[in-house]
């Protein structure tokens, strides 16, 4: 089981591992997917350290982070030129939910390709 040490993201977060950027506050970072699955393909991270949406539903202040996190959505999704157009928002959990980075993230995807519903 990995530990916050050795989280990708919470390297990311604090400045440890170089990333592109989108936007970023005191709680949220939103960089670029380092293999996007779409033309646009951006990661929501919020700075606090949580396996997965289950784990932090668990959690105090797991409300708090949350609310924190889809606040950003809009402010990332103007950054990227993409409110009035139309984005999805993803967040997997799990091995089985195609997780693969354990630390909540929402993948904020646009562009072509994307008008086919997958639900």
């Amino acid at each position: 089981m990995k530990t916050k040490e050795d989280c990708i993201f919470c390297k990311i977060s604090s400045g440890d591992i170089p990333s592109k950027f989108v936007w970023s506050n005191e709680d949220v970072i939103a960089f670029h997917d380092m293999n996007p699955q779409a033309p646009v393909h951006v990661l929501l991270v919020p700075r606090h350290h949580s396996d997965n949406i289950l784990d932090l539903a668990a959690e105090e202040e797991g409300r708090q982070v949350f609310s924190q996190l889809l606040a950003a959505v809009p402010r990332v999704a103007d950054a990227l030129g993409v409110s009035e157009s139309g984005f999805r928002l993803i967040i997997n959990t799990g091995k089985g939910g195609g997780q693969s980075v354990m630390h909540l993230h929402i993948h904020l995807v646009a562009g072509e390709g994307l008008s086919e519903s997958i639900v």
